[in-house]
């Protein structure tokens, strides 16, 4: 099969978890207009999937994801009708949709980051609620070395990281190792690569058997309150609890926790 009839997402079930694997590695899983696109549908395939608990994504190859393909983003694809200003708003609306994507999902999202995360790629991890990386992986926004500078990667990251750590990313565009993205806070561990899927797998499983609803209700007030002042969002996240603990869902878990016995979640 040639790499254009390839899905540019694989997607695979463990128990109720979902995995995504960008499937361009010969391209280095560039984050194009179709790879976009297939990412941002197979999240909201995944949001409607009663089945589905937790999101994991990851890459396939040498490269998690080098970010934008710079070639759509330079106007040098073949049979372009858009103008080059066109096609780069286009591609960064389109990216940004998708990052949000992420953070709106009621599902957990976990980054399994494989190997290297350069740019939007970078921005891909720093958008996912939870990453966990090979500690032979590394990190970069190396705009800068080609006299831009990844200020949309840093909407992320910098919202990941501490803003001067965000700067030396994006003002040196070197490399990073996996323990300066831990100790950054991009990532919330590096393990052995050859424990990097068993790692990922026991930690989404472990949220999977959480509830589906209180995570969604608890995620959502989360990254809300993120953008608020301290006080409203007090006011915001003790809104958020009450409605959690007179909930049924809340009701079951207590229960479950004096009967000494494993609650019965219901379903998003």
């Amino acid at each position: 099969m040639s790499d254009s009839a390839q899905p540019y997402v694989l997607s695979r079930m463990s128990g109720r978890v979902l995995w995504l694997t960008l499937n361009r590695p010969e391209a280095r899983n560039p984050l194009s207009s179709a790879m976009i696109s297939a990412l941002k549908s197979s999240i909201t395939l995944a949001n409607n999937d009663r089945e589905v608990k937790v999101i994991v994504i990851t890459g396939s190859g040498k490269v998690f994801s080098a970010g934008h393909d710079l070639k759509e983003m330079s106007g040098r694809t073949l049979d372009d009708p858009l103008t080059r200003e066109q096609r780069v708003n286009d591609v960064l609306n389109s990216c940004a949709d998708m990052m949000m994507s992420l953070v709106k999902s009621p599902k957990a999202i976990i980054a399994c980051v494989q190997a290297t995360a350069t740019a939007a790629g970078c921005q891909l991890v720093s958008m996912c609620d939870l990453a966990i990386a090979s500690e032979n992986a590394k990190f970069c926004t190396p705009g800068v070395n080609i006299g831009t500078f990844c200020s949309t990667p840093l909407v992320g990251i910098g919202r990941n990281i501490h803003r001067k750590h965000a700067m030396e990313l994006a003002l040196t565009g070197d490399l990073f190792s996996a323990a300066d993205a831990v100790r950054f806070g991009l990532l919330n561990r590096a393990v052995p690569t050859d424990f990097l899927m068993e790692e990922t797998e026991k930690l989404a499983q472990k949220i999977a058997s959480k509830s589906a609803i209180g995570i969604k209700a608890g995620k959502d007030a989360f990254y809300q309150q993120l953008e608020m002042p301290i006080e409203a969002a007090f006011a915001h996240a003790g809104a958020s609890m009450v409605a959690a603990m007179l909930s049924e869902e809340c009701e079951e878990g207590v229960c479950a926790f004096f009967d000494k016995r494993e609650p019965q979640w219901g379903d998003l």
